[in-house]
């Protein structure tokens, strides 16, 4: 992934490398709106770094510009005011960030599955007995709702299994 930046600071570009090397990452500049939508239109940004002097003189063009950032990590940052070594600091923690808020978003979804999945094997489980007590244990639904209700309960285990290995 790589860092956008909305500058038209002069030494945006030894900024930008000094940047890109501490980071690891490539740095795009786009030196006003119509260069930043356009690069945004080509390809997704880890981070879109506006700068305040842009965002203060055409609010409308930096709003433009963070509703078509997709999942970039939005920043405003002084240029002029701020160093390569803040910048990177400043970059490095929103990564570190939306890491940490992709890691407990995946978690918490996994959890919303599973809690669903348990409930659905849980139903299925009850329903499937239900029927084998009050049906001809002899017949060949009984075979098949005897194989359900196997397969429900297996898939319980392996449910309960998994949230004590992740516990």
């Amino acid at each position: 992934m790589s860092i956008l930046f909305v500058t038209g600071i002069d030494g945006a570009r030894n900024c930008a490398d000094v940047i890109g090397k501490q980071l690891d990452m490539e740095v795009v500049i786009a030196d006003g709106r119509k260069a930043a939508l356009g690069l945004l239109r080509q390809r997704e940004f880890a981070a879109v770094v506006v700068d305040e002097t842009v965002a203060a003189c055409d609010p409308a063009s930096a709003e433009a510009i963070w509703e078509r950032s997709g999942l970039a990590i939005p920043m405003q940052i002084n240029f002029a005011l701020s160093g390569a070594a803040r910048l990177v600091r400043e970059i490095r923690a929103a990564l570190h960030r939306r890491e940490r808020e992709q890691e407990l978003a995946r978690r918490a979804a996994a959890v919303t599955v599973e809690a669903e999945l348990k409930s659905t094997v849980a139903g299925l489980l009850l329903q499937s007995q239900l029927a084998l007590s009050t049906s001809d244990a002899a017949s060949p639904v009984a075979e098949r709702l005897r194989l359900v209700a196997s397969l429900a309960s297996d898939l319980r285990r392996q449910l309960s299994v998994g949230a004590e290995a992740r516990g």
